[in-house]
């Protein structure tokens, strides 16, 4: 008996507001009994005496001390920018004052 049927495919996918084809959620339904069946696979793994980790690689995490640094100058800031008025980026307006709280 599968694990997932074609009515919760079209379930999940309606709650994801996802329209399947009868060969799409078919096809879906194969895709996540195999998922499920690569996990219980994965279950049968003996992970006893394996410490948890969060990576598979021992990884230093090179951190720069908390200081405090100088900042871009407004000029720098506003190099590239399409349009300033010197301190400030300018961009165009998309609220009215109709729609405005």
């Amino acid at each position: 008996m599968p694990r997932i049927t074609r009515e919760q495919v079209l379930y999940t996918a309606r709650l994801a507001r996802l329209r399947l084809t009868d060969d799409e959620a078919r096809a879906m339904t194969r895709h996540l009994e195999a998922i499920l069946d690569y996990a219980a696979q994965l279950e049968t793994v003996d992970t006893e005496g394996v410490e948890p980790m969060s990576h598979v690689m021992a990884l230093e995490t090179p951190l720069r001390s908390d200081a405090p640094q100088a900042g871009l100058s407004a000029d720098d800031a506003l190099a590239n920018a399409p349009g300033s008025d010197g301190t400030h980026f300018l961009v165009p307006k998309i609220l009215d004052s109709e729609t405005q709280a």
